[in-house]
């Protein structure tokens, strides 16, 4: 069973939190005593309802103010899919903790309020969706109980949102009408909506096509581990492990071990401790060379026909996530799959408005929060592709050389 990796982001109030509640009741995914905990948390108990968004404000600063501040992680499956949600917030000042959320996320669902239609945050949470270039977009026009299900309404804000989607190049954009408090096309077609023709929310996140993202072009196996079992009967065992970012990889295959640049050939394929006459995207596997070369921890394996760029100075599209503004000649650890290097940021180009897209480009330095580009070089030559091209091998991060914590997220230009 595959798994959906998406996230919810809207404006403040627009519902993102009872939605998801909804998906996880509706889909019958809440626990008994998650339950019982909520109905007695609920501020509409007397009513006879349940508070659902109080499923993921788990904060009690965040149900304090009714905002949700931190990323919210929540898993739940149904017969056909595994789901793994964010709840990204929904304040501009919170934009670090939506990029870490839809980083690895394949749909993003922008909630609208369908009182307010398409405001300033819908557009800057649409530009971060296209900055990171998630493949699958869902506009979730909510609140639709509140205007009397007006088809006219809805119409309007997709003519509004369709204007912003092609400015941004977004992809496969589907607008759903939804109700989020009373459950109406969250999981089942809802009959307040007889001019609707289209699919239930649930329904459409069960059968979206995830196999057409996975790129089984570009082979990409960044080596995490190297396997030397101290064994007698396994002498002369040596094995490279790791996960298969992307494309295909067969026995025999030519290949190059980058950032040395030195060729070979693959000996042998193992899966699961048997051998395997292949391995594809997405696949954890251990992979045997012909020559006895050295090979470590963060070096990546590709095909010699088809290398990325290696190189130790390249231009990023950088988030910064540090409460210490970013001044450049700041140094940090530059981490892109398993490898992990010293590196430098040499120059800011231009601050990015999430906004309006508006470059400003008389910048000194970063704050938290700030999107812009800038140009790092790296102690030593890492092998990279475009964020744009490759998402998995394109993307990375910066992490303080003292407290260790994470202060940037890269996409590399």
């Amino acid at each position: 069973m595959d798994i959906l990796r998406f996230i919810t982001a809207g404006s403040v109030d627009d519902g993102k939190s009872t939605l998801i509640g909804r998906l996880l009741y509706d889909s019958k995914s809440i626990l008994i005593d998650q339950l019982e905990a909520i109905e007695k948390q609920s501020k509409n108990k007397e009513d006879g309802e349940i508070d659902l968004a109080l499923l993921t404000d788990g904060l009690r600063a965040e149900r304090e103010q009714g905002i949700t501040i931190d990323v919210a992680y929540k898993y739940f499956s149904t017969p056909k899919r595994k789901f793994i949600i964010a709840d990204a917030p929904g304040h501009i000042q919170y934009t670090r903790n939506m990029v870490t959320g839809a980083s690895n996320s394949e749909l993003a669902i922008i909630l609208v309020d369908a009182r307010n239609g398409v405001v300033e945050q819908t557009r800057r949470h649409s530009i971060i969706t296209s900055l990171l270039n998630i493949p699958h977009v869902v506009v979730a026009i909510n609140k639709m109980d509140l205007v009397n299900y007006s088809e006219d309404v809805y119409n309007n804000i997709v003519i509004d949102f369709e204007k912003v989607a092609r400015s941004l190049g977004l992809k496969d954009v589907k607008y759903i009408p939804i109700s989020a408090l009373d459950g109406d096309n969250i999981v089942d077609k809802s009959e307040n909506f007889s001019w609707y023709n289209g699919e239930s929310l649930l329904h459409h996140l069960e059968n979206i096509e995830l196999d057409s993202d996975i790129n089984l072009t570009d082979a990409r196996f960044s080596v995490q581990y190297i396997i030397r079992p101290q064994a007698l009967k396994l002498h002369d065992y040596r094995g490279y492990a790791g996960k298969v970012i992307s494309g295909i990889y067969k026995k025999g295959d030519k290949v190059i071990v980058q950032p040395s640049g030195i060729e070979t050939t693959i000996k042998a394929i193992e899966i699961g401790g048997e051998e395997v006459d292949e391995a594809y995207a997405l696949q954890s596997v251990v992979l045997h060379l012909e020559d006895n070369i050295d090979v470590s921890r963060g070096d990546m394996i590709v095909h010699r026909d088809n290398q990325p760029a290696t190189e130790n100075e390249f231009e990023v599209l950088l988030c910064w996530m540090g409460n210490k503004p970013l001044v450049p000649g700041n140094k940090y650890f530059f981490q892109i799959n398993s490898r992990v290097v010293k590196s430098v940021v040499k120059d800011i180009e231009y601050k990015l408005d999430v906004n309006t897209l508006q470059k400003n480009y008389s910048l000194e330095k970063a704050e938290l929060n700030d999107i812009i580009k800038a140009t790092i070089k790296t102690a030593s030559p890492i092998a990279f592709d475009s964020y744009k091209k490759l998402r998995q091998n394109g993307g990375a991060i910066l992490i303080d050389e003292t407290s260790c914590v994470t202060v940037g997220a890269c996409m590399i230009q």
